[in-house]
C-alpha cells in the first residue's frame, strides 16, 4: 500500500478576451435608425420624404406662430401682417376668454375659487404629501359648497348673486370638467359593481342604463338634460341652466367609466375574492380594501383616457347655449374691431394649445403613477 501523498494539482485558468457583440445587435440610435428607417431603398425613400415634409410643416408653423407673429399693437398692425399670428388679439381678449361676461369687479371670486381648487388638487395628486385624506375631505365635501358660494354669490354674506347666463370662458370648461370627473368616477364604480351583482334586478338596471347611455350620442344626452329634465321635476326644483348639462355630462361619462372599471374587476383573479371570503371579510370591505384598489390600478390608462375625452367633450355644451372656452374664442374672433386675416387662425391655435396642455398634463401624470406603481410591484 502506497502511503505517499500526492501534491495537489494546480489548474490554470485562461480567460478569453471579451468580444464586442455583432454590429447588428448593438443598441444605439444609429443601429435603430439603420434597422427601422433605412433597412431598404424604399424605406430610405419614405424616411427622406416624410422627414422633409415634417421639417417643412414645423418650419411653416414656427414661422406663423413665432417668427412672423404680432406680439403687440392694435388690430391695424395685425391686418397689415397676413403671414403671422396676432397674439395681441389674444392679449386683448384674454379676460373674456377666461371669464366670459362675468362682471369684472367680481372676477376675483373666480380667481380665488380656481386657486383653492388647484391647491387641493395638487395636494391630492402629490403622492408624498401628508394628510391626503384631509385633502380629499376638503375637496369632495367642503370645496363644492365654497365654490358655489363664491361663484354664484350669497347675499347674506355680502356677495352679490351672479346669474349663470354671465358665466363663460375657461371657467365654464374647468367647472364642467371637474364636476364631470368628480362625479363620474364614483358613479361608474357603483354601476360596474352593480353590473357584476348577483341580484338580477340590480344587474338588469345597471346593464340597461350603461347600454342605453353608451348607445346614444353625447349631444342627445345634453338635449335631454337641458330640455326634458325640467318636465320631470316640479317647477320650483327645476335645475339651473348650467346645472342641467353638468348632470348630463356626469351621467354620460359614468356609463363609459363603468365599462372601464368593469374591465379592471374582471382582471382580478378569483383567488383574491376567495381568499377574502375565506377570511370572513364582508363584501363592501373586500371591495374597498382589496378588490377596487387593484382593479383601479390596472385600468389607470383607461380612466385617464376617459377623463381626457370628457375634458374635450365639454366643448359640446355650446350647443345648448353654454358659453364655454371654445365658444368664447368663436365669439371673440367675430369682433369687427379685430377683423383680420389671421384672427380666426390665432384664436383656434390658442384654443388648441390650451386643450393640449391640459390633456398632455393629465396623460403625463397618469404615466408617472403607472411607473410608481410598477416599481412598487417589482420591489
Amino acid at each position: 500500500m502506497n502511503d505517499t501523498l500526492h501534491a495537489p494539482a494546480t489548474y490554470r485558468y485562461d480567460y478569453l478576451p471579451s468580444v464586442p457583440p455583432p454590429p447588428d445587435i448593438q443598441p444605439g440610435p444609429v443601429t435603430w435608425a439603420r434597422k427601422n428607417l433605412f433597412s431598404s431603398p424604399f424605406s430610405c425613400l419614405l424616411t427622406v420624404c416624410f422627414t422633409g415634409l415634417a421639417v417643412w410643416l414645423v418650419s411653416q408653423f414656427l414661422s406663423f406662430a413665432l417668427v412672423k407673429a404680432v406680439w403687440s399693437g392694435d388690430s391695424e398692425v395685425c391686418r397689415a401682417n397676413p403671414d403671422g399670428a396676432c397674439w395681441s388679439f389674444i392679449g386683448a381678449k384674454l379676460s373674456y376668454l377666461r371669464y366670459g361676461a362675468y362682471p369684472p369687479t367680481e372676477r376675483w371670486r373666480v380667481d380665488l375659487t380656481q386657486l383653492i381648487g388647484a391647491a387641493l388638487i395638487g395636494w391630492l395628486l402629490w403622492r408624498s404629501a401628508p394628510r391626503r385624506n384631509i385633502a380629499a375631505l376638503l375637496f369632495f365635501g367642503i370645496y363644492p359648497i365654497v365654490a358655489f358660494a363664491l361663484l354664484r354669490g350669497v347675499e347674506t354674506i355680502g356677495l352679490p348673486v351672479i346669474d349663470t347666463t354671465l358665466w363663460g370662458g375657461m371657467m365654464i370648461t374647468l367647472l364642467m370638467s371637474v364636476v364631470g370627473i368628480v362625479f363620474s368616477l364614483p358613479l361608474g364604480i357603483v354601476l360596474a359593481l352593480g353590473r357584476r351583482s348577483e341580484l338580477p334586478i340590480i344587474k338588469a338596471a345597471c346593464v340597461f342604463y350603461i347600454e342605453v347611455v353608451r348607445g346614444v350620442p353625447f349631444i342627445t344626452v345634453l338635449f335631454m338634460a337641458n330640455f326634458m329634465m325640467p318636465l320631470f321635476v316640479p317647477e320650483a326644483f327645476t335645475p339651473d341652466r348650467l346645472l342641467r348639462p353638468m348632470i348630463g355630462t356626469a351621467l354620460f361619462s359614468a356609463a363609459y367609466m363603468a365599462e372601464v372599471i368593469r374591465a379592471g374587476l374582471q382582471a382580478i383573479p378569483n383567488g383574491q375574492y376567495e381568499g377574502a371570503q375565506a377570511l370572513g371579510v364582508r363584501y363592501f370591505t373586500m371591495m374597498r380594501l382589496i378588490i377596487l384598489p387593484q382593479a383601479l390600478t390596472i385600468v389607470i390608462p383607461g380612466i385617464v383616457s376617459t377623463f381626457i375625452g370628457l375634458f374635450k367633450d365639454t366643448t359640446l355644451v355650446a350647443i345648448v347655449g353654454i358659453a364655454d372656452f371654445l365658444r368664447a374664442v368663436e365669439t371673440a374672433r367675430v369682433d369687427p374691431t379685430w377683423a383680420g386675416p389671421t384672427i380666426s387662425s390665432t384664436g383656434y391655435l390658442f384654443a388648441a394649445i390650451v386643450y393640449w396642455a391640459f390633456c398632455f398634463g393629465m396623460s403625463r401624470y397618469s404615466m408617472s403613477v403607472e411607473r410608481h406603481l410598477a416599481r412598487g410591484h417589482k420591489s
